[in-house]
């Protein structure tokens, strides 16, 4: 072992916090990767009504969002192999490359096509860049550690939360959506000066070389992608659309079992329960907000600016209950915060869903969408370190690529499923109410769920054999 792994190793047992001296750099250049994410997440989500509207690709708005999502799953499943191989800085550094490709085609793009292409890039590289992420997370920090840094990475959310989508909504206003993703460049260089530091700690063969390339894994991602792809394009075609829309889900669905552990569609109990609370979550959480923006500027004619304030007080108050929960650490049981979280996010579709079925005042979508933030805002911290602590070192690159799987697959399919569905609703009926109603039915299995994530850690660990 290099004497940095040492430096580390000796740090896990006297730092007393993730922003002492052993861990700074680390904390840093981390939660400056997660900033960039939100930054681009949330300042989208704004633009995407405009973008659609200047490129004549209403056609393409759902694809839009769950293309890279899809896209998404292929990058974590491949990242989370080559970091058990060689440790996670390979494939965080090709990670945020691609990222940044794909930033630079969607600001260039000429048409709508061509700035899904540039998402299905972006997608690409920030699924990989989570797992690697999370994989620096389980290599550096110890496991009492992992609810505070976690807390980082959701209050790293803050300032994009109260920038991003009001300064997206501004900058397409006064200037061009173009440069909501060419803007982002220029931060994506400015962490990368941070993230070259922070990682010296990690030696450059930190994993375990004798891990075979999972090819089979690789091959089940692309055809789970392309399946939620084909069933976004599909779900239109004339007479035979809905029978195709059924055998697109159906083999995403068989795909997604050899990427996660063992029963997780069955919801086992332990760490298949986990990972799908957790992607039952996240497809009701983003299938609603992905719709909010559209929502607020179509039916309430509300400017870009105004629309994106919507989202800052869900963001905001998803950051806030990460930093609590985090402070809070083993006097809230992550067990409880998970049940509790999505009860919450629950509450604020179903107000989200009454809202736009009887015409309620635009400030109700703010008001639920703080509820639902601070629902996510326990979730998801609280459910990674559940899969982190259900892990071996051998399987933490296979957890945490299961677990951004379940994040992103679960909001692909819900996205492309809400696409279709609005498409054919909004001819005869309110779309907006039915696809809010759909992400509702999500959210209440994930509720319903959620008490299923209590097991013995050290049997659940044993549920990643499938990674062979």
């Amino acid at each position: 072992m290099t004497t940095n792994t040492e430096e580390v190793r000796t740090a896990k047992t006297s730092a007393p916090g993730i922003m002492s001296s052993g861990y700074l750099w680390i904390t840093i250049g981390a939660c400056a990767l997660v900033f960039l994410g939100a930054f681009e997440s949330l300042a989208v989500t704004t633009v995407m009504p405009v973008v659609s509207a200047d490129l004549n690709g209403e056609s393409l708005y759902a694809l839009a969002f769950a293309g890279p999502l899809a896209t998404g799953v292929i990058g974590m499943v491949a990242a989370g192999n080559w970091a058990d191989r060689r440790g996670p800085k390979g494939p965080l550094y090709t990670a945020v490359t691609v990222f940044v490709v794909g930033l630079l085609i969607a600001g260039l793009a000429p048409s709508m096509e061509v700035l899904v292409a540039g998402r299905f890039a972006q997608g690409l590289g920030s699924g990989a860049l989570m797992v690697a992420l999370y994989v620096v997370v389980a290599r550096v920090y110890p496991p009492d550690l992992h609810p505070a840094i976690f807390a980082g990475f959701a209050a790293a959310w803050v300032v994009p939360s109260l920038i991003g989508p009001t300064l997206a909504g501004a900058v397409t206003e006064l200037w061009s959506w173009h440069w909501v993703f060419l803007g982002v460049v220029i931060l994506v260089l400015a962490a990368l000066l941070m993230v070259i530091p922070a990682l010296r700690g990690l030696s450059d063969d930190a994993g375990d070389p004798s891990t075979p390339w999972a090819y089979g894994r690789l091959g089940w991602s692309v055809l789970a992608a392309l399946a939620v792809l084909a069933l976004d394009l599909l779900s239109d075609v004339p007479g035979l659309g809905p029978v195709l829309a059924i055998g697109a889900v159906i083999i995403a669905l068989v795909a997604v079992r050899a990427l996660v552990p063992p029963g997780t569609l069955r919801a086992g109990r332990g760490l298949p329960a986990v990972i799908l609370v957790r992607g039952l979550g996240a497809a009701a959480f983003f299938g609603t907000q992905v719709y909010l923006p559209y929502l607020l500027t179509d039916r309430y004619a509300l400017s870009p600016t105004l629309a994106g304030l919507a989202l800052t007080g869900g963001a905001l108050a998803w950051s806030t209950a990460a930093t609590v929960q985090g402070r809070m650490g083993a006097r809230l049981s992550s067990v409880t915060a998970v049940r509790v979280g999505t009860l919450l996010v629950l509450a604020g579709i179903l107000l989200t869903v009454l809202t736009a079925a009887f015409r309620w005042d635009a400030a109700t979508i703010a008001v639920a969408w703080i509820i639902a933030g601070t629902g996510m805002g326990l979730m998801s911290p609280r459910s990674s370190a559940l899969t982190l602590g259900m892990s071996t070192p051998e399987t933490q690159g296979f957890n945490s690529a299961a677990m951004t799987v379940a994040d992103s697959f679960g909001s692909a399919l819900a996205l492309a499923i809400t696409g279709a569905l609005f498409a054919a609703v909004a001819t005869t009926g309110d779309p907006f109410t039915a696809v809010f109603a759909l992400a509702g039915a999500l959210a209440v299995a994930a509720a319903v769920l959620a008490p299923r994530v209590r097991a013995d850690i050290s049997s659940a660990s044993t549920s990643t054999e499938a990674k062979a």
